[in-house]
């Protein structure tokens, strides 16, 4: 049996830094490794591919919150409802969806300000014509056919 991997050699392997893998110790991402009679961490080599499912699902837009929780599920296979990773992934991808939603409108609308020659802000706000929506709601912001000059 391997006495296991020291943390310089898990963080490199796993493409993180040290203080990453000791935060996820403390946060309860990892179990608390074995100590070397030295007092050194050794953890267990799988421990590098629990890192890099942490690293892959932040990636994905989950939290370390959401993260421990399926790293819970997993570890205890006990099922939950909505604990899963596809229900998880469902939500998540909803989320992207509605954030790719907003961005589509907020890049439409700098298009636009750009289109009708915006070029100060509080002169803009005085014009009609001006798609920047200075009344909270980007969604609503007028698209103009020609240059406002603003």
């Amino acid at each position: 049996m391997s006495p296991g991997l020291r943390t310089g050699a898990v963080a490199a392997a796993a493409g993180v830094n040290i203080q990453t893998l000791r935060y996820y110790e403390r946060r309860g991402l990892l179990a608390e490794p074995n100590r070397s009679l030295g007092g050194h961490r050794l953890y267990p080599a799988h421990t590098v591919t629990v890192l890099r499912v942490i690293k892959a699902a932040q990636r994905l837009g989950f939290t370390l919150e959401e993260v421990a929780d399926l790293l819970e599920v997993t570890r205890s296979r006990r099922r939950r409802p909505a604990a899963g990773l596809r229900e998880r992934a469902t939500t998540k991808l909803a989320e992207v969806d509605a954030r790719l939603a907003e961005l589509t409108t907020v890049r439409d609308t700098l298009r636009a300000a750009l289109a009708a020659g915006c070029e100060d802000l509080l002169i803009c706000s005085e014009q009609s014509c001006c798609p920047i929506p200075f009344d909270g709601d980007i969604g609503a912001a007028s698209v103009p056919g020609d240059a406002c000059g603003c």
